[in-house]
């Protein structure tokens, strides 16, 4: 199997509920964001989106906070397409309620 094809698969529940645990944060905004993201995206969430989401919960809680409310835009590392996907599902999210 390809790279890019193990990327598209669906992660597993065990892989999920891992991830859900790793999301968890300090600031109650931010897990704000993040339920609702898992509650609108956790059933199709991709290998790929995983590792995006990973890397955005790598970040302090203040510096995730300001990427999703928009007063900054990933830098340095952080401007790769599955980090900037995940980011934009996890703004529209929180539009969307």
């Amino acid at each position: 199997m390809t790279e890019s094809m193990s990327e598209n698969n669906l992660i597993d529940e065990r892989a999920l509920s891992k991830l859900r645990w790793r999301c968890r944060r300090g600031l109650l905004e931010n897990d704000l964001f993040i339920e609702r993201f898992f509650d609108k995206h956790a059933a199709a969430l991709t290998e790929k989106q995983a590792q995006g989401l990973r890397e955005l919960m790598d970040l302090s809680d203040n510096d995730l906070l300001d990427l999703l409310l928009r007063r900054k835009e990933p830098e340095g590392e952080l401007v790769r397409a599955d980090v900037i996907e995940v980011l934009a599902l996890l703004r529209t999210t929180a539009t969307a309620v």
